[in-house]
């Protein structure tokens, strides 16, 4: 599971966690997944993205850092009082959501998104904040959003990794405070997952240069489709129960 999470953040910057983190919500409570995988996108930035600092766009990640500490906040507090089988549910509904977009409108899909206005990244820097430190997905919404912005390929996979470890390092911080960071097996966990990593790293890296991304990313949707079903069949009795 892993190491197809990490063949997706080599080929495009970012994907790691949203499909992980589904799959390893049928083995782990969130509060144990989401802090897992933080520390394995830190790895994996330091191993991938300290490549590409010259072609980190600062200027789109300066104007969305306010919006996602506050949109962070509110996150962690719902991580924190808000029962796992309902945030499973806006998990799977979100992976939903975004599958379809991916597919249907999206970069990789029937239509290409035209230049958006920086205004937009206002609820997309709240709502990924709401997502970062919930399941450590808001990097999809970030993605997105810099797909509407920069045009370069290499800019562009650079600054959603950026992204993605900029998150991470404020969910360290934020995490410790609540004391997730600090769960017993935590940081063995990831030491013991760090070799599929590697290994999904720099697949991801040989498939960037010689495999049609998008052929790539609409099987990396269709997973996302399935993972989210699955995680909607996993909580049915809450859904019964709204």
């Amino acid at each position: 599971m892993v190491a197809l999470a990490y063949t997706a953040f080599g080929l495009a910057g970012f994907g790691s966690t949203v499909i992980a983190l589904p799959l390893l919500a049928h083995f782990f409570a969130l509060k144990f997944a989401v802090p897992l995988l933080m520390l394995l996108d830190i790895a994996a930035f330091l191993l991938f993205g300290a490549r590409a600092f010259k072609s980190i766009q600062y200027r789109e990640i300066g104007w969305l850092v306010p919006f996602i500490l506050v949109g962070m906040g509110a996150g962690l507090t719902l991580l924190i009082e808000v029962g796992e089988e309902k945030l499973l549910v806006v998990l799977g509904s979100f992976l939903l959501l975004y599958a379809a977009y991916g597919l249907l409108v999206g970069e990789f899909g029937r239509v290409r998104p035209s230049l958006v206005s920086r205004a937009w990244g206002v609820p997309v820097g709240l709502a990924g904040g709401v997502f970062s430190a919930l399941f450590g997905t808001g990097g999809v919404l970030f993605a997105l959003y810099n797909a509407g912005r920069i045009r370069d390929k290499e800019a562009l996979r650079a600054t959603n990794a950026a992204m993605i470890v900029l998150s991470s390092l404020v969910r360290v911080v934020l995490f410790a405070i609540a004391g997730l960071r600090t769960q017993d097996g935590l940081l063995a966990t990831a030491l013991l997952l760090l070799p599929a990593l590697l290994g999904g790293v720099w697949l991801g890296g040989r498939l960037h240069a010689a495999v049609s991304a998008a052929a790539v990313v609409k099987a990396v949707y269709a997973l996302l489709v399935l993972a989210g079903l699955l995680l909607l069949a996993r909580s049915l009795p809450v859904l019964f129960a709204l």
